[in-house]
């Protein structure tokens, strides 16, 4: 099976080959016999009853400073496709919804991954929701008093930007944190969105699981331990990547997850476990493949491609 297969992703040029889930996916792609083309999200259009975007084709190899060759910008009717692979990096903000609106026009004859229409019913600080007996004491609000009263009752609370990502306006606050308030005026400042905090969890500094399921299935998992003096365990802000196994928690949280995300489309997806709670459901751009591939060899990108060949076959 040749399959011809677009990738909506930040600019390739700028990846780290030796980190990026994207590239590994695209590299697997490509050893498989599939034709690659490359595209920002950006470039995606609507044109008279079209979805279109100025694309490249490409070609990937493991080779440092000389890791692609793009061929000249043409205009690909998306329907011409057998595969979209939504790998733009969040924000999840109105540019991200709109990209998933222009390519729910084209799902599923042309299969998008993950499937546009639920990922954007399911950000990931809010799809987690979903399922309240598996994530630690939450409240995602506006109003500044209610989140007082919630630091007044469980002490430590995070608080985080609900559209963010990468860890990026993620703050620990102790009991008496004199910087609460201000800290709500700046969140208040950049956005009218809520916020969400959550009762802290001290089992961070043992780690932060990042678990990968495929198509419901759960296959892979890594722990990434905070630097110290950081409450935030992503990677690229110092934490550390180690070996781990899952438990009988995390088992029962993947088998509670998983026929949910299989029923909707959801074919490449990371959660984040903290202790017994589930922190994150990620289905936007999920990362973590590589660093599984080192620990434990195996390499889930070929998980993937098995599930997309399987539902294109």
């Amino acid at each position: 099976m040749s399959l011809k297969v677009a990738i909506q992703m930040d600019p390739v040029s700028g990846v780290d080959i030796n980190g990026d889930s994207t590239f590994v996916m695209a590299l697997e792609a490509q050893a498989r016999g599939h034709k690659l083309w490359h595209y920002p999200a950006a470039a995606l259009a609507y044109d008279r009853g079209r979805v279109v975007a100025t694309a490249e084709p490409m070609e990937v190899r493991r080779e440092k400073g000389n890791h692609f060759t793009l061929g000249e910008p043409e205009t690909i009717d998306l329907a011409d496709m057998d595969v979209v692979l939504m790998r733009q990096d969040p924000p999840f903000d109105m540019s991200y919804i709109t990209a998933s609106h222009l390519l729910e026009l084209v799902h599923p004859k042309t299969l998008v991954v993950n499937d546009p229409a639920e990922v954007r019913n399911a950000p990931e600080k809010l799809f987690v929701t979903a399922f309240p007996d598996l994530m630690p004491p939450t409240l995602i609000t506006a109003d500044a008093k209610r989140i007082r009263t919630f630091r007044d009752e469980f002490g430590d609370i995070i608080v985080k930007p609900l559209f963010g990502n990468g860890g990026a306006g993620v703050f620990h606050l102790k009991p008496g944190d004199e910087n609460l308030n201000s800290l709500l005026e700046t969140f208040g400042q950049m956005s009218r969105e809520p916020v969400i905090a959550q009762k802290y969890l001290p089992e961070i500094r043992q780690g932060d699981k990042r678990i990968i399921l495929v198509d419901g299935e759960a296959k892979g998992v890594i722990n990434r331990v905070p630097a110290d003096g950081e409450a935030r365990s992503n990677m690229h802000v110092g934490g550390t990547p180690l070996k781990s196994d899952m438990t009988a928690r995390d088992i029962e949280i993947c088998e509670r997850l998983g026929p949910e995300l299989k029923k909707r489309g959801m074919i490449f997806v990371g959660i984040d476990v903290i202790g017994d709670w589930l922190t994150e459901i990620n289905v936007t751009s999920p990362t973590g493949l590589q660093e599984i591939a080192r620990f434990d060899g195996t390499h889930l990108e070929a998980d993937i491609w098995d599930a997309i060949e399987a539902k294109k076959g």
